[in-house]
């Protein structure tokens, strides 16, 4: 009996929470190593479903980095990187594009149907959903560096995702846009996350990482950062705080709350029922990112 009253103190201390986000959307960005643990993506995903089934609005975007180097190597192709972003030329965009929108997003949507929900690929191969232009990065003597068929993501057409999440189905994006001759676009999932987000509307956006979240010091897990105002990012940068991997999605988030996003998230993968713990629990297990 302890426990079951117990179990129902958490579910009237969710309630609030539940109340505050019902019909909101919430932007879920999904891949680097987690997307290899295949126990951990199956726990997310029924989180996901949970948020779907309690009145939010979940759309997923995800990237795949690991399986297309992979895919790569397969082949023969040896990555090659140009200021941190992988070079994408024609053979490589098909594998990328082969990757993300076939593979891993059939493979997504095919466990969450398997767990007794819907959820749609919204891609090239279906109806396309993000609108992208070539991108090109400043060299040091004044001209553009080429990077291939890569691209950001400028625009979304959000009538799939509405009509979708009007049905209870749940959206799942791969990180390919399509360019105004609808040519495809390697793009960025971090950032393309945030687009998608800032289109939206979003209430929140959530990147899973493989950290629990900013930490002052990562050595010191008492350091986690619980609470951050988007003010203090950009020293936190400079002082080395914020480096590696961590720097384009807080860069990302800057300009979806910038854009209106209400909150930003940053979670631990790895963790069991992370996105609901920070959600739905007044004290959150991550990093919040705020205005």
């Amino acid at each position: 009996m302890d426990e079951a009253i117990r179990k129902a103190d958490i579910l009237v201390e969710a309630l609030s929470w539940i109340r505050q986000f019902h019909g909101r959307y919430v932007v879920i960005k999904l891949g680097g190593s987690t997307l290899d643990e295949t126990e951990a993506v199956r726990r997310f995903l029924t989180d996901v479903i949970f948020l779907s089934s309690v009145g939010m609005k979940p759309v997923l975007v995800h990237g795949g980095g690991k399986a297309i180097t992979q895919a790569m190597a397969a082949q023969g192709i040896e990555p090659r990187f140009v200021e941190g972003r992988r070079y994408t030329d024609e053979r490589t965009l098909e594998i990328v594009a082969n990757v993300l929108a076939k593979e891993i997003c059939g493979n997504l949507v095919e466990e969450i149907r398997r767990q007794q929900a819907e959820a749609v690929g919204l891609s090239y191969l279906s109806r396309n959903c993000l609108i992208g232009r070539k991108l090109t990065l400043p060299g040091p003597n004044g001209r553009p560096i080429d990077l291939g068929q890569v691209g950001e993501v400028v625009d979304i057409d959000r009538r799939p995702i509405d009509e979708a999440v009007a049905k209870g189905i749940i959206p799942v994006i791969p990180s390919v846009a399509l360019d105004a001759t609808g040519a495809k676009l390697n793009v960025n999932a971090d950032t393309a996350a945030a687009a998608v987000a800032r289109h939206l509307g979003a209430e929140k956006l959530v990147f899973l990482s493989d950290v629990p979240g900013i930490y002052r010091d990562r050595k010191d897990p008492s350091t986690l950062i619980s609470h951050l105002p988007a003010s203090l990012c950009r020293s936190l940068i400079v002082e080395g705080v914020i480096d590696a991997g961590m720097v384009p999605k807080v860069e990302a988030a800057l300009e979806a709350l910038a854009a209106g996003v209400r909150k930003v998230h940053v979670v631990d993968a790895a963790m069991p029922h992370a996105l609901l713990l920070e959600f739905y629990s007044d004290r959150g297990v991550g990093t919040e990112i705020v205005p």
